[in-house]
Formats: structure tokens, sequence, C-alpha cells
């Protein structure tokens, strides 16, 4: 039968001899590898590591990769990737998390400077004033250009089909329609009517990220 030798870490090699065991140190009481400071087979020990680096209210339950990062940069034992999941999995508050797994954004991308004005125009609502000459919201048209706006009173409840009246009535009939309008993903802007009114007048719709005019 093959021998194997064993080494335990409790006895005084590494201080007697710091080459005797590869990768290991031992200095003023503590025990390294590879620099970090090694835990061994102490359970209870390593819970308490992984709690105070994943659960205290600095870090914030961070997941597994993020709670490994930070272990191994003081730390080190057998088994500490296990360790990990199975804390993480046993965690009720991780569980009630649910991660997002949306694809990354891509880079915004910033809107072309037209070249004459009302090429294209922005659309935006102002909302939660307080009732003025039966009005309590307000329409703004901007010209991306000369950065002229028109601001028409609307009044809740309204539809795509009455704010379209609202902008041929008073942006239209003065500017015509551009080429490219700019707006949020609003219900009103992104409705059947609203989109159906500007095919047919030949006007590119370009919705833009929320938050991100």
């Amino acid at each position: 039968m093959r021998k194997t030798s064993t080494f335990s870490l409790s006895s005084p090699n590494c201080s007697l001899d710091a080459q005797s065991v590869p990768n290991f140190t031992f200095s003023n009481g503590v025990l390294r590898y590879k620099s970090h400071i090694w835990i061994g087979h102490d359970p209870v020990l390593q819970e308490q590591i992984i709690t105070s680096l994943h659960s205290n209210a600095v870090v914030g339950h961070s997941g597994v990769p993020v709670t490994m990062r930070r272990l191994k940069q003081f730390f080190a034992w057998k088994g500490m990737n296990t360790a990990v999941h199975h804390f993480i999995s046993a965690s009720s508050i991780c569980q009630q998390a649910k991660p997002d797994r949306s694809k990354l954004p891509g880079l915004l991308q910033p809107l072309l400077v037209p070249d004459h004005a009302w090429k294209v125009i922005s659309l935006d609502f102002i909302e939660g004033l307080p009732l003025s000459s039966s009005f309590n919201c307000i329409l703004v048209v901007v010209d991306i250009f000369s950065k002229y706006a028109h601001f028409l009173g609307l009044k809740h409840p309204f539809t795509a089909a009455s704010e379209a009246k609202l902008f041929l009535s008073h942006v239209y009939k003065l500017h015509g329609m551009p080429q490219a309008i700019v707006s949020d993903r609003d219900r009103i802007f992104t409705s059947k009517l609203w989109q159906e009114l500007f095919k047919l007048a030949k006007v590119d719709l370009r919705m833009s990220t929320a938050y991100h005019p």
C-alpha cells in the first residue's frame, strides 16, 4: 500500500523553517498562506468571518462573487467557495432579493444636431400642477435646434387623440410636421393611435431611455 505523508499546520515546522511548507509562513503567532491569514478547519470561525464580510450594514448582503473577493483579500481556508455558497443559500434575506439578470445597457447615444429649426423636436409633460384655468398639466414642445418652446395646457384625463389634436392646432400649423420627435416612453407617445398618426405623416418617433432625455 502506498503511503502518503501528511503535514499538520499546528506543527512548528513553519516557525523553524520558512521553506518547510510551500506557500505557508508563520510569523508573530499568525499562520499565513500566500500572505493571507490561514483559518483552517474551524466552521464557527469561518461563519463569523463570512458574516462580518457579507451580512453587516456596510456591505449589505452582496452575492457570492463579491463576498469571495472580500474574503480572499484577507483570509484563506480549504473549501472557502463551498462555505460561502452554503452560507448565502441559507440566508433568508439573500433568498428574498431577486437579482437583476437583465442585459447591461449600452452607452448613451447623443442626439444629432439638426441643420435647421423644427426639424427635430422633443415632447414631454409637466404634471402634478395645481388647477389653473381648468388645466393641471403642461405639454412642453421644444425645438432641438433653436430651443424655442411651446407650453400647451392640458387637463387630466387626456388621451392620445386629444394630445394629437392639441399638437396639430398649436405646433403643426405654425412649424409644419417635424422629421423626428424625441420623447420618453410615456403610454401616450407609445400608443397605437400616436404611432399611426405619425406613421401616416412619415415622421420617425425616437423613444429615449427613461430619465435620460
